[in-house]
């Protein structure tokens, strides 16, 4: 049995593991398109900090590592999958049959329609190379705009800010994480910032930017012009799935899986940023780009590879962000439904905010600010599903007890 896996990050090396220790006997090959030691981007911005190294990424060290488990690694970009052959063609003419495919491609930043992004100083942080990159150009002292303020784009922010740049943040929409926060508090995510000298440009576009011998100009809709040594990009991420162009397989945004994480093609899972599985909250299908989802469906798929059977049931959305020591957090449906209730707790004095969304007799979705010990409590209570009963008046009232709740709660009181 040869068990072929396509993608070389978090998912793709967690698969290549469950299948050497549960298909002992088969062959396991991972494929990696970037050439790098397959890494962790999660660890990027630690490394831009210089908490890490370059190996400090790196999913298992030394690179031997996988020879040693039995995994044969092979560098190469993926052309395309013959489905029908059950066969892998690489960009350089390889071709790789296979008895059982996992795809762990992942996704890649994406660049909006604006003049001028590219060049050496405009760059995404993605890959590792992209963190070299920025290396070289944000230095202590040096003007960097950051392009973008959801979730990735703040956690990048971070690592710029302790590298010693001068930032400013450009956001198209009236808030910072627009995808993660309401108004409040992602108001307060901006204010944070900027009470640590970061500039925070809101409700404004990069319409053009050009190249000058000093650096770059970056001209925005706010009729501004920035100078900056380095244009960071977080303008969102996209599947890759054009390898599979042809071949029939079901998809929308990503490819489309079941519980078992099978695509529409036998022989073929997949798993990780290009997978689009059920979503918790709404019971759609929803492409959820986040390192734990990645690996639990790794583990998932490969269990089903190897035929044991397994199914994962329904990814849970949710987000945590530190931005320089200000905690958010988003979990479910945190923008609620028409339909239900919302209690709301804020106190922008002490920087914190809690907004508890119900349906019935049950919390839905959450939004906290500045609360670092609700993250396993709301994951409890949504996940749970668990019926309030007369905690839900209570918490109506007073939504930050909800760690009280819980405990009740779990313990079968109320």
């Amino acid at each position: 049995m040869h068990h072929l896996i396509i993608g070389a990050g978090p998912a793709g090396v967690r698969a290549a593991e469950t299948l050497r220790k549960l298909d002992p006997q088969s062959r396991v090959t991972l494929i990696d398109g970037e050439g790098e030691a397959p890494y962790s981007r999660m660890a990027i911005p630690y490394y831009l900090e210089g908490k890490i190294d370059e190996q400090g990424t790196w999913l298992h060290r030394p690179l031997d590592w996988y020879g040693e488990q039995g995994i044969e690694l092979i560098r190469g970009r993926v052309k395309s999958v013959d489905a029908a052959a059950k066969s892998v063609t690489l960009e350089n003419g390889t071709t790789l049959p296979y008895d059982r495919l996992l795809l762990a491609t992942g996704a890649r930043a994406v660049n909006p329609p604006v003049e001028g992004l590219s060049g050496a100083r405009v760059r995404h942080c993605w890959t590792l190379d992209d963190a070299r990159a920025i290396e070289t150009f944000a230095q202590k002292g040096s003007d960097v705009v950051l392009m973008g303020a959801g979730f990735i784009g703040s956690i990048i922010l971070e690592a710029l800010v302790r590298r010693g740049v001068n930032l400013t943040v450009v956001e198209i929409e009236d808030r910072m994480v627009p995808r993660m926060l309401d108004e409040t508090a992602g108001n307060m995510l901006k204010a944070w910032c900027e009470n640590h000298g970061v500039r925070v440009l809101t409700s404004t576009r990069i319409e053009r930017v050009g190249e000058t011998d000093k650096g770059l100009e970056v001209f925005t809709s706010n009729g501004e012009t920035l100078h900056a040594d380095l244009l960071v990009v977080a303008a969102g991420v996209t599947p890759n799935i054009e390898c599979m162009d042809g071949t029939g397989i079901e998809k929308r945004t990503g490819v489309i899986v079941n519980a078992r994480m099978e695509t529409s093609l036998p022989d073929v899972w997949a798993a990780g940023d290009c997978a689009e599985g059920c979503d918790f909250s709404t019971g759609d299908l929803n492409t959820l780009a986040i390192q734990p989802v990645a690996v639990e469906q790794a583990v998932i798929a490969a269990k089903n590879m190897a035929g044991i059977p397994a199914e994962y049931h329904c990814a849970l959305p949710m987000n945590v962000l530190d931005t320089m020591g200000l905690i958010t957090t988003s979990f479910g449906r945190h923008d609620g439904l028409e339909i239900g209730e919302r209690a709301v707790l804020h106190d922008p004095d002490h920087w914190r905010y809690i907004r508890l969304e119900f349906h019935e007799d049950r919390i839905i979705g959450a939004q906290t600010a500045g609360h670092v010990n609700m993250v396993g409590v709301l994951r409890g209570l949504i996940q749970g599903r668990m019926a309030l009963g007369p905690w839900k008046e209570r918490l109506l009232k007073t939504p930050h007890r909800v760690a009280e709740a819980y405990v009740d709660l779990a313990r079968g009181l109320s």
